[in-house]
């Protein structure tokens, strides 16, 4: 009884005290409203841009936009991880976390408050893009649930990169440092069939692009909303609500506890 009322006590605690650091984050939003505004924007400019000025579609049946929102959708999950990483690292070169670590806190609120705020930052971008693509003439197909499920596998694709973002940023410890990881978010986000079909590549590329995690998201997306896919009928196509749930599971089964091994390394 005493046992189970201590690991109840804990559990409060560790709730309490990364709420208390979600809040910080969020009131950081207030203090930095270009930056909230611009990490919102950014991607409907990029939407509005292969819509309307680049355009594309190679290989896909259909209205393209059909094809370029899930996509896009996809594509916004890993963009804006430079703010969470450099909130991280002007934090330790601040000396905030060695602050914050003397204090009674539970270990680890500090990186749960900062990725619950990332997660509410995303959800709220994930609506603007999709009243955007709505508004440019896009339309999903299928009941609520399937809507629910095709946002619930893109907020797991962001999940899994934002620790992956989280333990680069400790990784790199310096601000300076993070544009040049970003960098990397680019290449990964265009070798995936977010915006092309891989039948319009050749074959060893396309074979890579389907079995990237973004394209799993995206391809798992287009079919829940019930858009075209022309993806293909590899196994990675195929199966790619299963690898839309296993990639961003297996991503976080790696970099969660790596990110807080670091976090916990940095005090010794």
């Amino acid at each position: 009884m005493g046992a189970g009322a201590g690991t109840g006590s804990k559990l409060r605690w560790a709730a309490a005290d990364s709420w208390t650091m979600t809040r910080r984050e969020l009131a950081h939003w207030a203090r930095r409203p270009v930056q909230v505004v611009v990490g919102l924007v950014f991607p409907v400019m990029m939407l509005l841009m292969f819509s309307y000025l680049i355009g594309g579609g190679q290989g896909v049946d259909g209205d393209f936009k059909a094809y370029l929102v899930p996509g896009m959708l996809t594509m916004t999950m890993a963009f804006g991880l430079e703010s969470t990483m450099l909130s991280v690292t002007q934090d330790l070169g601040k000396g905030v976390i060695d602050r914050f670590r003397s204090m009674p806190m539970t270990s680890g609120a500090v990186l749960v408050g900062r990725s619950v705020a990332d997660m509410m930052q995303s959800a709220v971008g994930l609506a603007v893009m999709i009243a955007v693509g709505y508004a440019v003439g896009w339309r999903w197909h299928g009941g609520l649930a399937s809507f629910l499920g095709a946002a619930g596998l893109l907020l797991l694709l962001r999940f899994a990169m934002l620790w992956i973002g989280i333990h680069l940023a400790m990784v790199a410890g310096k601000p300076e440092l993070v544009q040049a990881v970003q960098i990397l978010v680019w290449p990964v986000s265009f070798f995936s069939n977010a915006i092309a079909s891989p039948a319009s590549m050749p074959a060893w590329l396309g074979a890579i692009v389907e079995w990237n995690p973004m394209s799993a998201t995206a391809t798992a997306v287009r079919g829940l909303f019930g858009n075209p896919g022309a993806d293909g009928d590899s196994w990675a196509a195929v199966h790619a609500e299963l690898l839309a749930v296993a990639w961003p599971v297996a991503l976080t089964a790696v970099f969660f506890p790596l990110a807080v091994k670091r976090f916990r390394d940095l005090s010794r």
